[in-house]
């Protein structure tokens, strides 16, 4: 399958390194895509070769939005919430032109950490469409930083390498809008089945909900 070139990003450059990690959140999420027929898995993090051949080769199809340069694409490059401060309209428009799916049409979402720099009105409105989109029983996978000290949050893109590694290219960084505890994470996704929590030793905190 062939992509087309990516824009270049305009987050702030970070000197950090890409890096692979041991995530306990994919290693659930992956044990969903071994039963049963050929799944709809929506990705959030953009067009990556490694995520459609993992996920295609257990015989699924990956749908792929990249969701930072949707938002900076319809709201702006500005950083933080101030980027954000947007009409009720202005985020029916966003969501008809980028998450415009039949109700209940995937099995699964890879959210990575798309859900961190929104500011409450468009977060609650994206986490209802989401709820609407996928299917009853659907995984989605989310991360949320745990250092509420940080006054930026690195953004990276995930790479898939197999079912319990990730690789992480950065992306720049982000100033933090929210502090995501697990109880905030919780009423984030109430109207959904449940809510489970891995926190990694570099302070990522992985989630994995049902719907």
């Amino acid at each position: 399958m062939a992509f087309p070139p990516q824009p270049e990003t305009r987050f702030v450059p970070e000197a950090a390194p890409v890096h692979s990690r041991h995530s306990h959140g994919l290693e659930q999420f992956a044990s969903q895509l071994q039963e049963g027929e050929a799944q709809f898995i929506l990705d959030l993090g953009g067009a990556s070769q490694a995520n459609v051949g993992f996920v295609t080769s257990l015989g699924h199809r990956l749908y792929s939005e990249d969701f930072p340069r949707l938002l900076e694409g319809t709201f702006g490059a500005r950083d933080g919430a101030a980027a954000q401060e947007i009409s009720p309209a202005s985020i029916d428009d966003f969501l008809r032109q980028n998450l415009e799916f039949p109700e209940a049409h995937f099995d699964g979402a890879l959210l990575w950490d798309s859900l961190e720099f929104l500011d409450p009105p468009l977060l609650r409105a994206v986490v209802a469409r989401l709820h609407r989109i996928t299917k009853p029983g659907a995984h989605l996978l989310a991360f949320f930083h745990a250092d509420e000290r940080a006054a930026s949050l690195p953004v990276y893109s995930y790479q898939i390498l197999d079912a319990v590694t990730l690789r992480l290219v950065p992306r720049g960084t982000r100033r933090q809008v929210h502090v995501f505890n697990n109880r905030a994470v919780e009423r984030l996704f109430e109207e959904f089945r449940s809510v489970k929590f891995f926190l990694a030793r570099d302070n990522l905190r992985e989630v994995i909900v049902r719907r």
